[in-house]
């Protein structure tokens, strides 16, 4: 496969990772990213999955958290969601390939014999297919920040890593770098900082081909100037591109702790990039308002089915803090495992020292009748209330059956036999049997109703939000539930769809379908997150919680 012209401006950093899995290529990535976007570049994202799944939409969160979800609809890998919050970059289907994307192309195009019958092979084929995806993510970008998943030595990297390899030897060493995190553990028993580890990962790197051009030393303390001359020398690295990244207490700081480390200066260096010094005054004034809120700080319970796993509500997670630093509070997220709600005992005990609650998305049945008390316990005690796709779906049920008298409410998904099913399978979801990326997926029109308090947070009357459901909110019951309440502020353009309900009688309940996490900044928090959390501090100054004050659960097992 030939290469790109010569020309063309766009520049390729590679970050690949080493010794351990989940070392934080993701944020590394995102935080150059960051820091290039500040210099005035333009900068896109991609993440290439060694996984054979074709995408992440039929894993369990279990194994590999939260499904991040693109404008086009694409169901992809956590860090995108990382990508979208540091940059402005919008990523699409695009952005994130799998093993099993890249096969399932190579397999349809060979059916087609578009190889003119040759044996069909990892190398070329197999890697020309996984650079020419590269150079089509990479656009018109000024920097195309590519990220290998897995670490090195894992069987499943190599078609990716020989693909790289491929990709710096016809960009040249001014058009294309990599960047390679490692990790030097501090050992206690030992009392020092070792540095074998990244020593045995880039002697791994070497031997598959590539030469490490800067490498980013995960750490949990400072790297002395002894450690970081013996890991250049040892690496083949100059030592001003042994960059330690320490372990930060905001995630929004690392870009800040990378560009002292000169990560940025070494990186335009390396790719003949000239541009001015970043500008972060953004960053500062973000982490400055993290690390000592005015506010104080409030509790906020999220009850759910997957709390063991944070990494299972990411850009859930995210949101709540971004709401939290634009309303100038320190938000303390409470993880409540539905099922022990269903256990019995006193609700208040678990949920009144809350200062709001919110129920996630999910999928299945289990832990939903835990989702359903504390729902009921937020509304009938004025605690705001936040429910995101499931948990709209779920407080719709709570409000059938407890406020308009529907006993047995509940939804198809939880099973067939329903008396009354007020939320239901979506139309054309009715004879799915594939289940890869065919639910409703992606941005979609809504419009609100003026003068609701959704069009109030909004500060308009149309939005534009990503879904990923396959149920919904069944219009045989509009009516009723209307009568006795219940507000649908948010519907699609034609009315079909019910996008969002509230209640007028309560401080602060709003559910929604789709999902607003996906599209919160850390400069700039999703407006429904910032109500919530505002919301949230109304609520503990009604009670008559200071700014600094928190409360203690009862014990429960939460994380």
């Amino acid at each position: 496969m030939g290469s790109r012209s010569a020309g063309h401006r766009t520049k390729y950093l590679l970050v690949t990772g080493g010794v351990v899995s989940s070392i934080g290529k993701g944020l590394t990535s995102a935080s150059i990213g960051a820091l290039m976007e500040a210099r005035g570049l333009t900068v896109t994202h991609m993440k290439l999955d060694p996984y054979i799944n074709v995408d992440p939409g039929t894993m369990s969160p279990y194994q590999h958290g939260e499904v991040y979800v693109t404008d086009d609809g694409a169901e992809t890998d956590l860090d995108l969601g990382h990508y979208e919050r540091f940059t402005s970059a919008r990523l699409t289907r695009n952005h994130n390939v799998t093993t099993g994307r890249i096969y399932e192309t190579v397999i349809s195009k060979e059916r087609r014999g578009e190889y003119l019958g040759a044996t069909v092979q990892v190398i070329p084929h197999i890697t020309d297919e996984i650079k020419r995806r590269i150079y089509a993510a990479a656009g018109d970008a000024d920097i195309a920040i590519i990220e290998i998943g897995g670490t090195v030595g894992d069987i499943e990297s190599l078609p990716f890593l020989e693909a790289i390899r491929q990709l710096k030897v016809e960009q040249g060493a001014q058009n294309a770098m990599s960047v390679h995190v490692t990790l030097v553990p501090h050992i206690p028993t030992a009392g020092e900082m070792k540095t074998k580890p990244t020593q045995h990962s880039v002697r791994e790197m070497r031997e598959i081909g590539i030469q490490p051009d800067l490498l980013v030393c995960r750490c949990d303390r400072n790297i002395t100037q002894s450690l970081k001359e013996k890991i250049a020398l040892f690496s083949n690295v100059p030592v001003d591109r042994v960059i330690p990244a320490v372990d930060v207490s905001c995630i929004y700081e690392l870009p800040i702790a990378l560009h002292l480390e000169g990560i940025d200066t070494q990186i335009a260096e390396q790719l003949n990039i000239w541009s001015r010094q970043p500008d972060m005054s953004k960053w500062e004034e973000t982490v400055e308002r993290f690390k000592n809120p005015p506010q104080g700080k409030v509790r906020i319970g999220v009850v759910g089915k997957y709390v063991h796993l944070k990494d299972s509500y990411k850009s859930l997670h995210e949101a709540l803090v971004h709401g939290g630093i634009a309303g100038g509070v320190s938000v303390h997220l409470e993880y409540i495992d539905s099922t022990h709600l269903e256990r019995g005992g006193s609700l208040a005990s678990h949920l009144e020292h809350l200062d709001a609650i919110l129920v996630p998305g999910g999928f299945g049945d289990r832990g939903v009748e835990g989702k359903i008390s504390a729902i009921r316990y937020a509304r009938e005690h004025k605690i705001p209330f936040f429910g995101i796709c499931l948990g709209m779906q779920l407080a719709v049920i709570e409000y059938a059956r407890n406020v308009c008298g529907l006993e047995g409410a509940s939804s198809v998904e939880f099973g067939e036999k329903v008396t009354h099913p007020v939320i239901d399978l979506m139309p054309d979801q009715r004879g799915i049997e594939r289940k890869g990326g065919t639910m409703r997926l992606g941005a979609y029109p809504c419009k609100l109703t003026p003068g609701s308090r959704a069009a109030e947070i909004y500060g308009t009357n149309e939005i534009s939000e990503r879904h990923r459901h396959r149920f919904e909110f069944n219009n045989d019951y509009r009516a009723q539930l209307t009568a006795g309440g219940l507000v649908l502020s948010g519907t699609s353009p034609d009315d079909r769809l019910v996008e969002i309900i509230e209640l007028r009688d309560h401080p602060h309940f709003i559910g929604c379908q789709f999902h607003p996490e996906f599209k919160s900044h850390p400069h700039e928090a999703h407006p429904l997150f910032s109500s919530f959390v505002r919301a949230a501090i109304a609520r503990r100054e009604s009670v008559g919680r200071g700014p600094r004050e928190t409360a203690e659960a009862a014990p429960l097992e939460m994380h």
